[in-house]
């Protein structure tokens, strides 16, 4: 009994009968200036050029959001659009929809008004008293048992409620819902939000986990080579590198606090010496071998490049310790090839393992390019190849 009860508490069952309530103000004013019943005709013609106005779904949409929906923001809800109609389509649906609410909209408030008057006619014949004439639903003669016919007029009152406005919501998300073309829109904005998401994601791995395996290595370095002068340099590799975490971090928590920022701030391949400079602090020999302007290569593969490149220090730091490593950069007219190489350990992770790897290779084939990484003559090897264009 409770749960028959329940739609009955909650305020959505009222606002969307008050929605079909206003959809025949307007048409139950004029007709009593004019009673006549092609006032019902005129106003459902009426329809038809106000449906074909761009803004009229704005306001239809803004309307349904609220009272059928009980949602008042774009991001609570996105079955029904609040957007103006962008096409012809969109009109006639827009059209479809005012006229299957006036005619709902009547039918509703015909109906719950002519019950309503039958409870109370009901209740009058079983007191003796008079009766409305005129009703849909006539009660005849003055009978005390006609009180026990009230209970079934308001089960069907509360059906007729219950059951228009779960029909209006349904008309409402079918005909003001988005069309293909929005709901393809909608999708690719999806697809690019959870793309931005795994990309910040892979920005915040490398940059912050590069920082933290330098300050550990270097932190550890110091304390076995109990030297003070070398402790002295360890402490400022690591403050360099803070420092350029702390950097990265605020940018990359910058894109998040404003999406439209352009992302040229970000580092590039032109900015690879502090990368390098900061493995050597660590303890690494780094060789380094670049053939081609750096300068030449378009933003996104010189951004990503870096990451890979960082990347690659970091794992080389964190498995193999400083061990000399060996970086090659080739830049011709239609690729970038960049090639990172270090002794073979027993901490090395093994193929395909890692999440440092997997984004090298996602990021290699985020732009259309390839990546290997794996032992290689006794050696590590992460290898990647990125086309320019």
């Amino acid at each position: 009994m409770a749960r028959m009860l329940r739609p009955f508490g909650r305020a959505v069952t009222y606002t969307r009968l008050l929605h079909l309530y206003i959809a025949v103000v307007w048409p139950s004013m004029w007709l009593f200036v004019e009673e006549a019943w092609w006032t019902w005709v005129v106003a459902g013609a009426a329809l038809v050029p106000a449906g074909l106005v761009p803004a009229m779904r704005t306001v239809e949409g803004l309307q349904a959001r609220l009272l059928l929906t009980g949602h008042r923001h774009d991001s609570e809800s996105t079955d029904i659009v609040v957007a103006p109609s962008a096409s012809w389509g969109d009109r006639g649906r827009l059209v479809m929809w005012l006229e299957l609410r006036l005619l709902l909209g009547c039918t509703t408030s015909m109906l719950t008004f002519q019950l309503l008057l039958t409870a109370v006619d009901l209740v009058s014949a079983a007191l003796g008293r008079g009766i409305d004439e005129g009703l849909l639903f006539p009660v005849d003669g003055h009978h005390w048992w006609h009180v026990l016919l009230v209970p079934l007029v308001l089960f069907a009152l509360a059906v007729a409620v219950l059951a228009s406005g779960h029909l209006i919501t349904a008309l409402a998300r079918r005909l003001l819902g988005p069309s293909p073309a929005e709901r393809l829109a909608a999708m690719e904005e999806r697809t690019e939000q959870l793309l931005e998401r795994t990309r910040i994601a892979r920005e915040l791995h490398d940059s912050i986990g590069h920082a933290l395996t330098v300050a550990v290595v270097q932190a550890g370095a110091a304390r076995a080579a109990k030297d003070p002068a070398f402790t002295d340099r360890a402490l400022d590799a690591i403050e360099e590198t803070g420092r350029s975490a702390l950097e990265d971090l605020e940018r990359v928590l910058g894109i998040l606090r404003e999406s439209q920022r352009p992302v040229s701030s970000r580092p590039t391949l032109t900015d690879a010496d502090r990368l390098l400079e900061s493995a050597r602090a660590s303890g690494a020999k780094v060789d380094v071998d670049v053939t081609g302007p750096l300068d030449t290569v378009p933003g996104p593969v010189s951004r990503e490049g870096y990451r890979i490149l960082q990347e690659s220090l970091t794992n080389v730091l964190r498995h193999a310790g400083a061990v000399p490593v060996r970086v090659r950069i080739e830049v011709d007219d239609s690729s970038l090839g960049l090639e990172v190489r270090n002794p073979l350990t027993a901490d090395i992770p093994r193929p395909g393992r890692g999440s440092g790897l997997r984004g090298i290779r996602e990021r290699a084939a985020l732009l259309g390019g390839r990546a290997h990484t794996g032992p290689d003559q006794g050696d590590w090897q992460v290898q990647v190849e990125l086309p320019l264009r």
